[in-house]
């Protein structure tokens, strides 16, 4: 209140750190990157060798467009990435329910999926090869096998962080324990399930790169590392500069996914 007595106005202060859009900080901070990276290679900081100028490296990205290799290579990872990460990720997600709801699935498989995540995946690529053999199979197998762990840890931690007491009040009302599951336990489970799917494709996309440095033809991770070998540097930053992509695209799909799922939040 102010001195003569009237009434002002109080700013609201309870914000809980809500995150706001600001739509134009990304680009801006891309294309400060790439001004970055067209003065350290024009004014000779960086060696042509060492880092191409930005725009041959668009020149091989159309270049690679308009023959068609970039499709085969695209085409090829976006495939195996999809499957593997399907199979690790649906694997992970029904061990980590199985962990959160069930006592002796806590007791005796939490410790081994705890044992399991910290194993450098790339090193156990050559054993896979050994079982699988150098086709896809293997290929799919690395990338779920990394996708599995971190997988089955968001889900095992989003089913204990869901409200015991809506499920204990769902229990008292005679509900069914597959409805408690699936109305209660998912939805609360929902949040963490999308973490744990932003951090596991981002280890599905450098398994992917690793997978396919052995035995593939077609994919990005080949493109990368022949160019690497014929010491084509504008064609192995258009690769990496792919991955990247790779990688903006699917982070954007699950930031799609969890502004309609969690609208509830």
């Amino acid at each position: 209140m102010t001195p003569d007595g009237a009434l002002r106005p109080v700013p609201f202060r309870g914000g809980g750190f809500a995150p706001r859009r600001l739509r134009f900080a990304a680009p801006l901070a891309f294309l400060a990157v790439l001004a970055l990276w067209q003065a350290a290679t024009s004014l000779g900081w960086i060696g042509p060798l060492a880092l191409p100028r930005p725009g041959e490296v668009v020149a091989a990205l159309v270049d690679m467009a308009a023959s068609g290799e970039l499709w085969r290579h695209l085409a090829a990872s976006l495939q195996r990435f999809a499957v593997g990460w399907a199979l690790g990720a649906a694997l992970g997600v029904a061990v980590g329910f199985a962990i959160g709801l069930s006592s002796l699935a806590r007791s005796a498989a939490l410790p081994l999926v705890s044992a399991l995540f910290p194993i450098p995946k790339i090193a156990l690529l050559p054993l896979f090869i050994i079982w699988f053999g150098i086709g896809e199979a293997s290929k799919y197998a690395t990338i779920a096998f990394g996708v599995f762990a971190p997988m089955a840890i968001a889900a095992f931690g989003g089913v204990d962080g869901v409200d015991r007491g809506l499920i204990r009040m769902a229990q008292s009302f005679g509900v069914p324990a597959r409805d408690i599951v699936a109305k209660i336990v998912l939805p609360g489970a929902a949040p963490a399930l999308l973490s744990g799917a932003r951090i596991s494709a981002s280890i599905g996309i450098i398994l992917l790169t690793a997978a396919e440095m052995i035995g593939a033809q077609h994919g990005v991770g080949a493109l990368v590392l022949a160019a690497g070998n014929l010491m084509q540097t504008d064609r192995l930053i258009a690769g990496v500069l792919l991955l990247s992509a790779l990688g903006l695209a699917i982070a954007a799909l699950i930031g799609l996914a969890e502004r309609r799922l969690l609208r509830w939040r």
